[in-house]
C-alpha cells in the first residue's frame, strides 16, 4: 500500500507585489492626512479675552515669550534675556524702522516678569506701535 503519490508539495509562496501595493497604499494615505505645523516646537496658551477686535498688520515683527520664560523673536531664540541683550536683539530684528508694529504673544503661563522685560525692552527703543496677541475667551 503506497500512502504518497511521489508528487513534492508544493512550497507556500508570498506574492510581493500585491504587498508592495499594500505598503504604497499606507504610504500615500500618511502623507495625504497629516498636517504641518512650522511652529510645532512652541507650545504657548494665549490668555483669553473678551475683546472680538482683530488688528490687520502688515509684517509685524514677532515676539513670542513661551512658558519657560524663553524670548524669541520671529524665528530666533533670545539666548540672554536681561534687558541689555534683549534690546540690542530687537534693535538688530528691526533695523532702524522703530514705526514697524509688534505684536508680543505671551503664553498665559508665563512669568509676568518676562512680559514686562520685554514690553520695557521695546519702549527704550522707541517703538510705539505694540500689540499683544491674545485668544478669545472659551464659552461653556
Amino acid at each position: 500500500m503506497r500512502l504518497s503519490s511521489g508528487r513534492v508539495p508544493d512550497e507556500p509562496e508570498i506574492s510581493l507585489v500585491s504587498l508592495i501595493d499594500v505598503v504604497f497604499c499606507l504610504i500615500i494615505f500618511l502623507v495625504v492626512t497629516t498636517t504641518f505645523d512650522h511652529r510645532s516646537a512652541l507650545r504657548i496658551v494665549l490668555p483669553a479675552t473678551d475683546s472680538r477686535a482683530e488688528v490687520q498688520l502688515e509684517q509685524p515683527m514677532t515676539v513670542l515669550i513661551d512658558a519657560d520664560g524663553r524670548v524669541y523673536i520671529g524665528e530666533n531664540e533670545v539666548l540672554k534675556t536681561d534687558p541689555a541683550s534683549l534690546r540690542a536683539a530687537l534693535s538688530q530684528a528691526a533695523g532702524g524702522n522703530r514705526e514697524r508694529q509688534v505684536v508680543v504673544r505671551a503664553d498665559a503661563r508665563s512669568r509676568t516678569q518676562s512680559l514686562v522685560t520685554v514690553m520695557d525692552s521695546l519702549g527704550q527703543l522707541g517703538f510705539t506701535r505694540i500689540h499683544l496677541a491674545t485668544a478669545p475667551e472659551a464659552r461653556p
